[in-house]
């Protein structure tokens, strides 16, 4: 599957950036960090993100499309991870592939023992870029 278009905020990136250039840039999730962000197609201010994109300290509701299986889960920086809390970080497979999704996209992500799970973003609860709160 084609990873569909992403939406990232100038603020977002530039964070992001500075996280990947204080960590090991061959571990797994620094390296799908750094491609999902080299494949943004849309670069807009924190003050003009669309309210149906994902970006950072986001929750959103998505499903697990082969399981029925519905999450809540909250786009968080590798500090705040808690995953019995559903704080998900950047870092893990599906934090960096929900980064700057629109509800309505499907993502494809590697799960444990090499099975891909396709994620559907069903809705974004709420996004601090929209509501002005830019906690790192």
């Amino acid at each position: 599957m084609t990873a569909p278009s992403i939406t990232l905020t100038r603020l977002d990136v530039q964070r992001l950036e500075r996280l990947i250039d204080s960590l090991d840039d061959s571990l797994p999730g620094v390296i799908a960090l750094q491609t999902e962000l080299d494949r943004a197609d849309t670069l807009v201010g924190h003050e003009d993100v669309p309210a149906d994109v994902v970006t950072m300290n986001s929750t959103v509701h998505c499903r697990e499309e082969s399981s029925g299986k519905d999450y809540h889960l909250t786009l968080v920086y590798p500090k705040d991870a808690n995953a019995d809390e559903g704080r998900i970080s950047i870092l893990a497979p599906v934090g960096s592939a929900l980064l700057g999704l629109k509800v309505g996209q499907h993502i494809d992500w590697p799960a444990p023992g090499g099975k891909t799970l396709k994620l559907t973003l069903l809705e974004v609860e709420s996004q601090p870029a929209n509501g002005g709160e830019f906690r790192e």
